[in-house]
């Protein structure tokens, strides 16, 4: 072969590498992220009912049933608000929705700091304050799941229901140590501050749906945006109608309306005026309180991971059981100061304190199928008027007994109830086939 030949080929010129493109972040870790956050500030004014019952009465005479009152209407209609927030979200869209929710509850709170009659603490703190905070109930952080995420779903699930014991972990201790320094007004301003000062993210950040900015959700396909759904909040009451006709269906709701009594109306509530009674810092048992919500995420999780393994109604009879023989104990373990044995009570009651909801959710899943999702939402309310009753009644039997002993022990034996109710629901599909 002639040399000369080889040497005529030419000979591409070496190019420079390519530099690395910068990988954006995709929209809908934003969307999260302020979703995450509105929670958060949402979830202030959760911290803040059970830090005021003796500041209130110290102010105006106002007996512990009728602050509790307020705090039940407020937890009532956050129950019955909630099944049909995603009708809301779904007609309005998601920014208006929230943006109007968080709003009422800034001014709820803040109109708190000029009252001076009980019937305006129960309109600024139950009525205003129980819609804003339903609007944005379990509805929210699922629409938003639902829409923007394709991938990692249950991480991001994981993580917006992990806000709200952030939310408390957060704000407990904050507005404790307001309360005892410069009194409760400024601990209401602060709770509708933190709530006003999220509104203008949402407005800015959050989108309705990935179409809008012409993004695929993450990790799936690009769809276009829907129609503004209509109908769904007639469905959502025909299938409670229909769930209505069937046993499994009161013995989930009745259990978990326990489950409610024994947590938002009794613990979040009443468990710091209670220890207050027993000459504990205000600061130290909302700080205790704060402890729960740690637990609280690593006790959901690890139910979850049990809920997959075992059946569902033997779970919810051990953490009902569980949860009774506690309280009976917790009276023993009131004491001025913060002792190892009220630790381990702090602990296990945030371990237990929202495991029921995974093995509720698969049985709700495994009665109504298709439209489980929506019984659950009912079931979810029966929870929040649970708590309700207990928010009122305690502070009722508060003033009547002059102790909360006797609040514990009722609560110890409505969860054994709730053990026997879970324990009689029968393996398979409910009777009534619901409304497709």
């Amino acid at each position: 072969m002639n040399p000369t030949t080889e040497s005529a080929v030419p000979v591409a010129a070496p190019t420079a590498p390519e530099a690395p493109r910068r990988r954006r972040v995709h929209r809908a870790w934003i969307v999260a992220a302020v979703t995450f956050v509105t929670i958060i500030g949402g979830a202030a004014f959760n911290s803040l009912p059970g830090l005021l019952f003796d500041p209130l009465r110290d102010d105006f005479g106002w007996s512990r049933g009728q602050i509790g009152l307020a705090v039940s209407i407020d937890m009532a209609l956050y129950g019955l608000t909630a099944p049909f927030a995603a009708a809301l979200m779904d007609r309005f869209g998601i920014r208006r929705v929230v943006a109007a929710a968080l709003s009422t509850v800034a001014a709820g709170a803040l109109a708190s700091v000029w009252m001076t009659a009980a019937w305006q603490l129960m309109l600024y703190w139950g009525l205003l304050v129980g819609l804003g905070t339903g609007s944005m109930a379990l509805a929210f952080s699922a629409t938003v799941t639902n829409r923007w995420f394709v991938a990692r779903r249950g991480l991001v699930t994981g993580v917006l229901t992990a806000a709200g014991a952030s939310g408390q972990l957060v704000f407990l201790p904050l507005c404790a140590w307001i309360v005892d320094r410069h009194g409760w007004r400024p601990a209401s301003v602060t709770v509708a501050l933190a709530a006003l000062v999220v509104v203008p993210f949402v407005w800015l950040l959050m989108r309705d749906h990935p179409a809008d900015v012409g993004l695929a959700p993450y990790g799936g396909d690009y769809v276009e945006k829907p129609a503004p759904t209509r109908g769904a909040a007639r469905r959502t009451l025909r299938v409670l109608f229909e769930a209505a006709r069937t046993g499994p269906f009161w013995l989930l709701a009745g259990s978990f309306a326990i489950c409610g009594a024994s947590t938002n109306g009794l613990i979040r509530t009443h468990f710091v005026p209670s220890a207050h009674d027993h000459h504990m810092p205000i600061t130290a048992a909302a700080s205790l309180l704060a402890v729960i919500g740690i637990f609280d995420i690593v006790g959901t999780v690890f139910s979850g991971w049990l809920t997959d393994r075992f059946d569902a109604r033997r779970l919810l009879a051990v953490y009902y059981a569980l949860r009774g023989v506690s309280l009976l104990f917790l009276p023993l373990l009131m004491q001025p100061t913060v002792q190892p044995p009220m630790v381990f009570f702090i602990v296990f009651y945030g371990l237990d304190w929202v495991a029921t909801v995974p093995p509720t959710l698969a049985l709700c899943r495994e009665q109504y199928g298709e439209d489980s999702a929506i019984v659950f939402g009912w079931v979810l309310a029966s929870h929040q008027v649970g708590a309700a009753l207990v928010a009122f009644l305690g502070g009722v039997a508060r003033d009547y007994f002059g102790t909360y002993d006797v609040v514990w022990y009722a609560a110890g034996a409505l969860c054994a109830v709730a053990a026997l109710m879970v324990l009689v629901i029968r393996r398979g599909a409910a009777e009534v086939r619901l409304v497709a």
